[in-house]
């Protein structure tokens, strides 16, 4: 019976750190660069587009260009999110892989 009230304690551990890593999500920020600088693209949390900057001496140039490095900063930023989000998911789960044999954390 120690190792079920072992479980739930692990359990509830577990619990308490997803939901840490939950907030830190939402706050993490992350940049997408494109364009050699001249495009940039902030995104937070689960996705939130918070800033695009846009170097003046783009404007001159056609609509498609602009909207293309638009679109590669973006790219970047929600890679750079998605890194973010699996090293704070990973962090918060450290040391429970031996909770329960064969269970994977699901990433």
């Amino acid at each position: 019976m120690t190792d079920l009230t072992k479980i739930m304690q692990q359990a509830q551990e577990m619990q308490t750190k997803m939901q840490e890593a939950q907030a830190k999500i939402e706050e993490t920020e992350a940049e997408g660069i494109a364009g050699a600088g001249l495009v940039s693209v902030t995104l937070k949390g689960k996705g939130e587009l918070v800033a695009i900057q846009i170097d003046p001496s783009l404007m001159s140039d056609e609509a498609e260009i602009v909207e293309d490095l638009v679109k590669a900063a973006h790219r970047e930023a929600r890679k750079n999110l998605d890194q973010a989000m699996e090293n704070a998911m990973k962090e918060a789960t450290a040391g429970f892989g031996g909770m329960m044999p064969g269970f994977k954390m699901p990433f």
